[in-house]
Parts: structure tokens; C-alpha cells; sequence
């Protein structure tokens, strides 16, 4: 009685000091990821000789100022790419959840053909082939053979024939495990056709895939770089990622408006994700409570 008395103490420390050093741990992983950020936020309202010598004071010995801002803008000509990378985000974004899960609909339903299974194999091994690999050759033939480059549609199609094959996987995985066919088999009963059943049945039961491929994909379309500077050579065609080279010289670089441009780039994305991350909690809970 006694030894399992002290088997079960044993084990309660045990469990207990697991648990101080998962939370640690989580708390460590947690300041390395939030310390740029809040880097960005208490040097964006300092002066260029406040940041270089005191970057981590709160409040710089010139105090706080707001100029960073007005001046970051016009030197990147903000308004300007600011539409450029939300037209080609958004536009690319859409074309991508609506492509993808119309192609992954298909796919699950007709698995039995033949065909969709060789293009759903062909699409997952896509994804092991690294954008590095076929960027020349693809800037090589759409500019030098179609001469299509510095058009805001040439890059919206390119990210979205880039990010299909995964938002596909995410949108199969959720369509196969998640809708039953009985849903679709009710609504042809009523009268749907194939593109109503998809439209008003199981697309509105994909909002927490579609939350999580707009969010991976909004961000990776907002903050690519290489891409963008591949297909848009013109500065009227910049978008934020490009247009923050303004501010780094040969000799010197003004920390000030690059953290700036920082804030600025970041606010979009981040109202983005408090928007959409509650459709996330909801699918993963009523995926935890159907399980």
C-alpha cells in the first residue's frame, strides 16, 4: 500500500516537472518569435541615431517620433505598391481556393477514374520541385518567347499555379474525411446540379481549409520577393517586398524607415489572420469534437 502510495507521488512530480519544462520551453519558443516584432515596434518610433545606439531602450534619447512613418511612405511611394501587392494577393488568393477546391471536389468524387488519380499524383509530386529550379527557365520563356512579364497577371496566374498542388492535398484531405456523400446525394435529389451541390453544399462546409490556404497563402503572396522582382521589372508595378529596397544604400541604410516599412507590411496580414483565425479554431473544434 505504501510503495504505491509512493509510486503514485513519484509519478505526480514527474508529471508536474513535465510540465514546468514544456512550459518553458513553450515560453522560450514563444519570446524568439515575438522579439522581432517587438523590435520592429519599439524602434519604428525612434530616430535613426536612437536605434543604433540604444536598439533595445523603449524610448530613444531624442524621444518618441512619428516622422518614420510619413517619410517611409514616400520614399517607397506606399500607396501605389500597396495596391499593387493587395490587387495581385487578393486576386491570387481567390483564383487559388476556388481552383483548388473545384479540382480537389472532382478528384474525390471521381476517384475511381483513373485519370484523376494521375493527376492528383502528379500534383503532390510537384511539390518536392523547388521554385529555384524552374525560375529561369520560366522568366526565360513568358519574357523572352510570350513577352508577358511586367503584368500584374502574369504573376497572379504564376503564384496560383505554384500554390495549387497544395491547397489541392489541404482541400482532398478535407472533402474526403469531412463531407459525407449523403449531403451531395440529397441535394441532386433536390434538384442541384454539380456545380450547385459544390457551390452551396460543400464549399460552405470548407471554411476552416479555406481559412488556413488564405491565410499560407495570402502571406507567402505578400511578402514573396524573388518572384515578384522576376516578372515585375517596372517600378510602377512594385509591390512592398520590392519597393523596401529604397531604403537600403550602398554605405548606409536608414533603420528607422526600414522598420517602418516593416509595420506597415505586417498590419494587412495580421488583420487578415485575426479575421480569419476564428474559422480555424472552429473547424479544429468540431473536428476534436466529431472525432
Amino acid at each position: 500500500m505504501m510503495t504505491d502510495i509512493a509510486d503514485n507521488e513519484k509519478a505526480a512530480r514527474r508529471q508536474k516537472i513535465s510540465h514546468v519544462l514544456m512550459w518553458i520551453f513553450l515560453l522560450l519558443m514563444f519570446f524568439c518569435f515575438v522579439f522581432p516584432f517587438f523590435m520592429v515596434i519599439i524602434n519604428v518610433f525612434k530616430s535613426k541615431a536612437d536605434i543604433v545606439s540604444n536598439p533595445l531602450a523603449l524610448v530613444g534619447a531624442h524621444g518618441f517620433t512619428l516622422k518614420n512613418f510619413p517619410e517611409a511612405m514616400k520614399k517607397m511611394k506606399f500607396w501605389t505598391v500597396f495596391t499593387n501587392s493587395f490587387v495581385i494577393t487578393c486576386s491570387a488568393t481567390v483564383l487559388t481556393i476556388l481552383v483548388s477546391s473545384m479540382m480537389a471536389f472532382v478528384i474525390v468524387r471521381n476517384s475511381r477514374w483513373k485519370f484523376c488519380t494521375l493527376i492528383f499524383s502528379l500534383m503532390i509530386a510537384s511539390m518536392v520541385i523547388p521554385f529555384q529550379v524552374l525560375m529561369v527557365p520560366l522568366v526565360s520563356v513568358y519574357g523572352g518567347i510570350f513577352n508577358v512579364l511586367n503584368h500584374r497577371l502574369t504573376l497572379i496566374l504564376m503564384h496560383v499555379g505554384f500554390s495549387t498542388s497544395m491547397a489541392v492535398f489541404m482541400f482532398h484531405g478535407a472533402i474526403k474525411t469531412n463531407i459525407p456523400l449523403e449531403l451531395e446525394e440529397a441535394a441532386t435529389i433536390d434538384g442541384c446540379s454539380r456545380w450547385q451541390t459544390w457551390w452551396k453544399v460543400v464549399f460552405p462546409l470548407l471554411k476552416p481549409t479555406i481559412a488556413t490556404v488564405g491565410i499560407i497563402n495570402a502571406m507567402a503572396y505578400w511578402n514573396d520577393y524573388l518572384l515578384p522582382s522576376l516578372v515585375l521589372t517596372k517600378k510602377n508595378l512594385y509591390t512592398i517586398p520590392i519597393a523596401t529596397q529604397a531604403f537600403y544604400g550602398t554605405y548606409s541604410t536608414d533603420i528607422g524607415l526600414v522598420m517602418a516599412a516593416l509595420l506597415l507590411a505586417m498590419l494587412p496580414i495580421l488583420i487578415l489572420y485575426l479575421f480569419l483565425q476564428r474559422y480555424i479554431v472552429e473547424g479544429v473544434t468540431a473536428g476534436g469534437v466529431k472525432g
